[in-house]
């Protein structure tokens, strides 16, 4: 079976800024890669393409079989985006937002209803996010990603405002229990590398480390972050 996530040479550029330079990596179905680095390194960016909200400017990639440049429009029915903007109406409530979601993907509200239960939010799914904290903004942004039952999830540090307990709350949406094909962006390898099948570490754009977890020393690590200044 081909893998679901093969990329050859990718690079972005922002103005004459390189953002991505050379990234190469596989990924097979059902695996989970982890993609760490300082702030500035790329992580964002790699999301991004990898979710077609950007065009690379140099390499290829084939995601679920889709090649990125050409096909995107087809895999944006298979992915789901938990990035640092929740991508929900502020001024409506959870209900509405996911419910609105819902019809764009042929989505039921009975999905909604479960989707709302399983992160703990219907006693609050009537009132308008705003009034929401941000716990639980991205509890229903978590919701709102797999409400069409994706097979690639792409979560830019999706433990980002979570407490332990909420965080466990999400993990049988979008944690391994999930069963999806995942990539994760991260600060905390400490926490993060235990879900890892695959870790990329980039810094500066570029692939610095990469292996499965086993593979990657602490000083490794320690050099990924070394002297990184924050963005």
């Amino acid at each position: 079976m081909a893998p679901a996530i093969s990329a050859t040479g990718l690079g972005r550029r922002y103005g004459e800024r390189p953002a991505l330079h050379g990234v190469d990596f596989s990924l097979d179905r059902g695996q989970t890669l982890v993609v760490l680095g300082p702030n500035g390194a790329g992580k964002s960016t790699l999301l991004r393409i990898l979710a077609t909200l950007l065009r690379p400017h140099s390499g290829e990639a084939s995601v679920l079989g889709y090649d990125l440049r050409t096909e995107g429009w087809k895999l944006r029915a298979e992915i789901g985006l938990l990035g640092h903007e929740p991508l929900l109406y502020r001024d409506l409530s959870a209900r509405e937002n996911l419910n609105f979601h819902a019809k764009l993907h042929r989505a039921t509200t009975a999905r909604v209803d479960e989707l709302l239960a399983a992160v703990r939010l219907t006693a609050r799914a009537d009132d308008p996010l705003h009034t929401y904290s941000r716990g639980m903004v991205q509890r229903a942004a978590a919701a709102r990603a797999v409400l069409h039952d994706p097979e690639l999830l792409l979560l830019d540090e999706p433990s980002a405002n979570l407490d332990p307990h909420a965080a466990e709350l999400l993990q049988p949406l979008i944690g391994r229990e999930s069963g999806k094909t995942r990539v994760i962006t991260s600060h905390n390898p400490s926490v993060d590398l235990g879900q890892a099948d695959v870790v990329l570490g980039l810094r500066g754009g570029k692939v610095v480390l990469s292996g499965r977890p086993s593979e990657i020393g602490q000083d490794q690590l320690a050099a990924l972050y070394a002297d990184a200044v924050a963005a």
